[in-house]
């Protein structure tokens, strides 16, 4: 929220529908979260299942943590959902990022709290 200058609460209440997908970084003393995504029902944000509150926090980037998250959170989705196709609603810059799991764009630019985003799918099998 604040890295991305949107400090509000997220109260579109659609969290206690969705499982919440958390990777942790095991150190010396504790454990520290690494990654994190929100793995939403069809219907509850989309037609299709979602992922999406994807983030990494800042000092695990490129270390492949982002990859591994979004490789985990469409397995969990194919289990969840087989044969559905899954929606996702991507800041701009990452369409490649996506592109690379078998998200395709499916609609124009729009803005989401004054940042680029675009709708991408990934076909269900």
């Amino acid at each position: 929220m604040v890295e991305q200058n949107c400090p509000f609460l997220d109260a579109d209440d659609k969290d206690e529908h969705c499982l919440h997908l958390l990777g942790w970084k095991a150190r010396a003393q504790d454990s520290l979260l690494a990654v994190y995504a929100r793995l939403v029902p069809p219907g509850v944000k989309y037609l299709e299942p979602s992922i999406g509150r994807v983030l990494t926090v800042p000092e695990f980037r490129g270390q492949g943590f982002g990859k591994e998250l979004i490789e985990r959170a469409v397995q969990e989705m194919e289990k969840l959902y087989p044969g559905l196709a899954i929606r996702i609603g991507a800041q701009q810059y990452l369409e490649r990022f996506y592109s690379g799991f078998g998200f395709v764009t499916v609609s124009p630019a729009y803005l989401e709290d004054g940042i680029p985003h675009v709708e991408m799918l990934r076909q269900g099998a």
